[in-house]
């Protein structure tokens, strides 16, 4: 009970300060009626409701997970900080195939299968952001490219 109480109370301030970050957003010349802070007000305060809720009535009897469950959350974590910090470098398919067949592995201990959709999903995501969305990642670093 008191780990939720925490936990709730902790989202609740996190969101609060979200809130307060996206109300200094600056608003440019020619932006929409709605404007930039719309949405990250919205998110920040469905955040920070469900922080109240979770530190108001807490779960009566909480499970926590296996050490090798928290090892695992962990270590998804870490993948997914290191991936961001290595798409600048590295370029979107590389970083991607890792960090995919890392989860997937995660997901389902199959090495075959995790190498496969990593590989897969990076090049998928890499067509529909770039020809379908009209984003302009960079596939390679500039090194490769020459």
């Amino acid at each position: 009970m008191a780990s939720d109480r925490i936990f709730g109370a902790v989202v609740t301030l996190v969101a609060l300060a979200y809130i307060a970050s996206a109300t200094q957003i600056q608003s440019g010349f020619m932006s929409d009626p709605v404007g930039p802070r719309t949405f990250p007000i919205l998110i920040g305060s469905v955040a920070a409701l469900c922080g109240m809720v979770i530190a108001i009535r807490p779960d009566p009897d909480p499970e926590w997970p296996e050490l090798a469950t928290l090892g695992a959350l962990v270590a998804s974590a870490v993948v997914l900080i290191g991936y961001a910090y290595a798409l600048k470098p590295l370029g979107f398919l590389l970083p991607t195939a890792i960090a995919a067949g890392f989860l997937s592995y995660q997901i389902q201990p199959k090495a075959k299968a995790a190498v496969l959709a990593g590989v897969g999903l990076s090049f998928g995501l890499f067509v529909v952001f770039k020809f379908a969305l009209g984003l302009g990642l960079v596939a390679f670093p500039k090194m490769l490219m020459g």
